[in-house]
């Protein structure tokens, strides 16, 4: 009987473990550095940005944007996508309305690392799929979008 208590005391300790250990990294597999869309991202180079962190292919990067998405928006916008991407910001909101979510209409950003941006509608979807490029990034992720969207990025845990 004590040996099963053990075991049990034992496997509950490693599951409780594991799971803290992989609730705080970011998995960045196919995420693109904000500066040079073609490189890859480290997770060693990165800058603390809207709550959460943006991660570069190398330390000019960050300290370019860092620079320069103070007077920038689509650099802001291609931040606050990957901060989607990587799921440290939450959506709550419809981007173009501020209605309720309706998930069924989420779209893939292409030029915010592929970052999933839902909307109220399907006529505010349809309004997105118009778009392209940088116009769809800045009116799905910039400084409006985000704020009217309701994204949130989730406070650590200690």
């Amino acid at each position: 009987m004590k040996i099963r208590a053990y075991v049990a005391a034992f496997a509950s300790v490693m599951i409780l473990t594991t799971a803290f250990a992989a609730e705080g990294k970011i998995d960045l597999k196919g995420i693109k550095c904000a500066m040079n869309g073609k490189a890859a991202a480290k997770a060693d180079k990165s800058v603390s940005f809207n709550g959460g962190k943006v991660f570069f292919c190398c330390g000019n990067c960050a300290k370019g944007f860092e620079t320069k998405n103070k007077k920038d928006e689509k650099l802001r916008a291609k931040g606050n996508g990957q901060l989607v991407a990587t799921k440290q910001a939450k959506q709550a909101k419809c981007p173009f309305s501020g209605g309720k979510l309706n998930p069924s209409t989420a779209i893939k950003v292409a030029s915010a690392n592929n970052a999933s941006v839902a909307f109220c509608c399907n006529n505010c979807k349809g309004k997105a799929e118009k778009l392209s490029g940088d116009d769809q990034l800045v009116k799905l992720l910039g400084d409006a979008a985000w704020k009217k969207g309701g994204f949130k990025v989730a406070k650590a845990k200690k």
